[in-house]
């Protein structure tokens, strides 16, 4: 299980990669940059972020391949899209939205604290 988690992880990291592109270059064209904090989200939250938990669990498949896991994953993949288009509606005014981006980003953040619980609880040194 954890193999096949990293490598959707490492999928959904190629796609926010390729949006988190997408988006830069439509702000560089169009000198608009209202929604840098948009672009900024999905690079970190989306690419780098979920890269990396891809590779640690890919590296560490054994060790973090869990339920935890699982529920780690869908938490982050269900929330961190409500979050940004939620994000990006309230910086083009929606202002009405703002509970949305708090609760979504709130349980994206609860996602990152969950892949620390389990890297802490599943990985030690030994020796």
């Amino acid at each position: 299980m954890g193999k096949q988690i990293g490598i959707r992880w490492i999928k959904m990291a190629a796609i926010y990669l390729v949006v988190g592109v997408a988006l830069g270059m439509h702000m560089g064209k169009s000198h608009d940059f209202l929604l840098a904090p948009v672009h900024a989200h999905i690079n970190l939250l989306g690419w780098a972020t979920m890269a990396l938990m891809g590779l640690l669990h890919c590296q560490f498949s054994a060790q973090l391949g869990n339920r935890l896991a699982q529920v780690q994953f869908w938490l982050h993949q269900l929330f961190t899209p409500v979050m940004l288009v939620a994000l990006a509606l309230m910086l083009l005014g929606n202002t009405a939205i703002e509970p949305v981006v708090g609760i979504s980003s709130t349980i994206v953040g609860v996602s990152v604290l969950l892949f620390l619980v389990n890297v802490l609880r599943s990985l030690r040194v030994s020796g």
